[in-house]
């Protein structure tokens, strides 16, 4: 098939479950990668009912099929009203929309189920409701087919970041801060078998957890509060002690690790230390940091080579919603700056923080309309690559 230009909405919601991002993208074919220029980019927030059941359902130990279903349609209501709330503030003709969907559970690795052994995923989000309502195409359950062929299913903003971000004499770092936390690395001059990726460990999930049982705020805006207490020292050695953080990439993570019992945990953890609920924000926002920048070093520094294998100039670059955490780039910056690392946000190169894994998501659906592959194997583990998603027609 033919390659053409197309407006493509990306749509995506993530691990924090707090609202949907709406990015509107005009894609073009390009000598050697797809050409980008984003047109619009609009944050819906989740009605409060809905959000409640979303976290209700990623955090039940069993839940009811009338509940998942009802959930998956109005998922699927919410994300058509959300591409309609974006197109009256920036009207254009849309030809295509990528769907990320709401994950619910993502078991990367296999484990033995009813007598076989497999891994899986899930996505909710109907995309028929979001087909009929705007008479165009959808892609969406981007996940699987890279799961099929040995991958994580994840991440798969990377071929995102090496459309845009691929640098000749610069390597680049792209930092996602969402609920979970996750960076794609490229070398200087490198092609995409050479980009590494993986999740890092908790970007915000926990810090909002903690936000929201101290302090009964949503999230520590700004991350004033936090700025304001400790870091309990013990406590954070203690929770960088996880088997998680000394897993070699690729590796994915989600709620299922770093979710509400995991934050309940270092909060009692913390209380045992002192009663100052600042501290605890502050040694949670610690934790975000530290794991990120002991990611870099582990398994990202030392592969960030130039020509002659001298050590290229790095930009380090954050998107998401934490780069918003003043207090979280503050440490991120005085951990990563030491290590050669020039720190930088997605909108210094033109892309709002929130945007850009929306973006990623128009991007991939524009790829697999053309049957051109999505994943990035060298970032998600995959023996191959694999066209992603499964189109539902108006």
């Amino acid at each position: 098939m033919t390659a053409k230009a197309m407006n493509v909405a990306g749509i995506m919601s993530g691990t924090s479950a707090d609202g949907i991002d709406v990015a509107l993208v005009r894609i073009e074919p390009g000598n050697a990668r797809p050409e980008l220029t984003l047109l619009a980019h609009e944050g819906i927030a989740f009605p409060p009912a809905l959000r409640n059941h979303v976290l209700a359902a990623m955090n039940a130990t069993s839940t009811s099929a009338a509940e998942l279903a009802r959930l998956h349609w109005r998922l699927g209501i919410a994300y058509a009203e959300a591409v309609s709330a974006t197109l009256k503030l920036h009207p254009l003709k849309l030809h295509l929309i990528g769907c990320h969907g709401q994950t619910l559970y993502h078991q990367p690795r296999a484990t033995v189920y009813a007598a076989r052994k497999f891994a899986c995923t899930w996505q909710a989000g109907e995309a028929a409701v979001i087909a009929a309502a705007h008479g165009i195409p959808v892609v969406s359950n981007f996940r699987p087919a890279d799961i099929l062929v040995g991958g994580q299913g994840a991440p798969l903003v990377p071929l995102l970041d090496y459309t845009l971000f691929a640098d000749a004499t610069r390597g680049r770092v792209l930092q996602n801060i969402g609920g979970i936390a996750n960076l794609t690395a490229i070398p200087a001059g490198a092609g995409p078998g050479r980009v590494i990726a993986l999740d890092t460990g908790p970007g915000n999930m926990v810090i909002d957890a903690l936000a929201q049982q101290l302090f009964g705020i949503a999230f520590d805006r700004d991350g004033a509060l936090a700025a304001q207490g400790k870091v309990l020292e013990p406590e954070l050695a203690a929770a960088l002690r996880n088997p998680y953080f000394q897993l070699k990439p690729p590796r994915t993570t989600g709620r299922e690790q770093f979710g509400r019992e995991y934050a309940a945990a270092l909060l009692e953890d913390c209380k045992r230390h002192n009663e100052n609920p600042k501290d605890a924000l502050a040694t949670a926002t610690a934790l975000t940091a530290e794991t990120i920048a002991q990611s870099y070093k582990q398994f990202i520094l030392p592969r960030m080579k130039g020509g002659k294998n001298v050590r290229s100039a790095v930009d380090y670059i954050v998107s998401g919603g934490g780069a918003r955490n003043r207090t979280l780039m503050a440490m991120l910056t005085q951990r990563l700056e030491p290590l050669g690392c020039t720190m930088a946000s997605s909108e210094d190169f033109g892309l709002p923080a929130e945007a850009k894994e929306a973006a990623a998501f128009a991007l991939l659906a524009w790829q697999t309309w053309h049957r051109l592959p999505g994943n990035v194997p060298s970032a998600t583990g995959a023996s191959r690559p694999a066209i992603l998603g499964q189109v539902t027609y108006a």
